[in-house]
């Protein structure tokens, strides 16, 4: 849902905390974090410090809307500060958002992985099959945003993975949407049939900001 309305707010220049607002309000039964439901409860706009994941969850469409890594940066900044004012949770919409923006540049992997580990001190140096064994359940961007990456680093394709951060456990749905934001910017491989029965299943408010969205930067079906 506020992956959608981040996209509205690229497009329209709207404000983050007023789009998130108005979004969480009409759509509210999306599996928001407490601290999410609290704020769109409350009458005041103010950020509650949250270092928890949907900052980076929802971040991926500045990765697409920018030109430079620190437009980039500066956006992802914006986006999370509104809700996700603590330094982890401005930290993750950051390397997410990085990620995608060299992804879709067509930056290898490994540069991405060394780019985003100096930005941030996340430890990408392990992988899914290292990490599997000992994972538990974490909504932080700290103990979830890097693996979610490392899935994607371990992949071969969007599915794969989307598929490899869902077998770490944990935070699954967060981690899928990380891990797919960043393949489907690399490999752009979502087979046709499968975003069909996806917009299917979303409100026809959401698909025509999709649809603006790709237009405008320039992002193939």
């Amino acid at each position: 849902m506020l992956t959608v309305a981040t996209a509205k707010v690229l497009l329209t220049g709207a404000g983050y905390a007023e789009t998130y607002h108005d979004f969480g309000r009409r759509y509210p039964n999306a599996g928001y974090g407490g601290g999410f439901y609290a704020w769109l409860e409350s009458d005041t706009r103010a950020p509650y410090n949250s270092f928890g994941n949907g900052s980076a969850m929802r971040v991926s469409p500045v990765g697409y809307a920018h030109a430079s890594p620190n437009a980039v940066l500066a956006a992802a900044l914006e986006s999370a500060a509104v809700t996700h004012s603590h330094p982890e949770g401005i930290k993750g919409a950051q390397a997410v958002a990085l990620a995608v923006f060299r992804a879709r540049h067509g930056v290898s992997k490994e540069d991405i992985r060394a780019e985003v580990a100096e930005l941030t001190g996340y430890d990408l140096s392990r992988t899914v099959e290292g990490i599997r064994p000992g994972y538990a359940f974490d909504v932080t961007c700290q103990g979830s945003v890097p693996e979610a990456l490392i899935a994607f680093f371990d992949s071969n394709g969007t599915e794969h993975a989307i598929r490899l951060a869902i077998s770490l456990g944990g935070d699954t749905d967060t981690q899928a949407c990380i891990a797919g934001s960043v393949a489907g910017a690399m490999y752009g491989d979502i087979a046709p049939e499968v975003r069909a029965r996806v917009l299917g299943m979303l409100p026809g408010e959401f698909c025509d900001i999709i649809e603006e969205f790709e237009g405008r930067f320039g992002i193939g079906p």
